[in-house]
């Protein structure tokens, strides 16, 4: 099995290219979101450590956004709670799809939480900062304070692309990344 590993910039697309691929995805946030909503362990984890900020099962997206903006400490709190869970979920998903030819690895935070291989194939998303920026926009919940604390824990893009195997220009269409998909599945299976 081939681990395909998408990264880039919050909002640069890593999702939608990834569905592109036509293989199964893990797909990280959609994994916490699940984890806020059914995981009570996780809830009684950041009620103990952030018990300003969390009142009731399940976890609402509004208290996390007001934990993170309000400090970049709770951050790193909420992080250490939700990520072994994460890696466990990967774990599953990795073992579920080990006979399939590849898989598609969604994590924002893979090369910064050591969830990636010596054998991945990684491939760096690029977008122009104005159509990131229009798509954050367009997202509930967006807040340039939010989006600041996120970048500070994550690895700088010049840092993503230096380890990447392949860069796809997003430019939105499907038809451009489609293309760019087959070549990179033609050098690699």
């Amino acid at each position: 099995m081939i681990r395909i590993a998408i990264v880039g910039d919050i909002g640069s697309g890593k999702s939608h290219i990834a569905k592109l691929f036509d293989y199964p995805i893990f797909n990280a946030d959609l994994e916490v979101a699940k984890i806020y909503k059914t995981n009570k362990q996780c809830f009684k984890g950041l009620k103990k450590k952030l018990p300003e900020y969390f009142s009731s099962f399940p976890i609402k997206k509004e208290e996390i956004i007001k934990a993170i903006v309000d400090s970049e400490k709770n951050l790193k709190k909420i992080t250490k709670i939700v990520h072994p869970e994460i890696r466990k979920k990967l774990n599953i998903f990795l073992k579920n799809n080990k006979k399939k030819e590849a898989v598609i690895l969604d994590v924002p935070l893979l090369l910064e939480n050591k969830l990636n291989q010596k054998g991945d194939i990684i491939i760096f998303i690029q977008s122009k900062k104005t159509e990131v920026t229009k798509r954050l926009k367009k997202r509930n919940n967006f807040s340039l304070d939010l989006l600041n604390k996120f970048k500070k824990i994550q690895l700088s893009l010049s840092y993503k692309k230096k380890k990447s195997h392949f860069i796809i220009k997003n430019n939105f269409t499907n038809k451009s990344a489609k293309i760019n998909i087959q070549k990179i599945l033609k050098k690699i299976l």
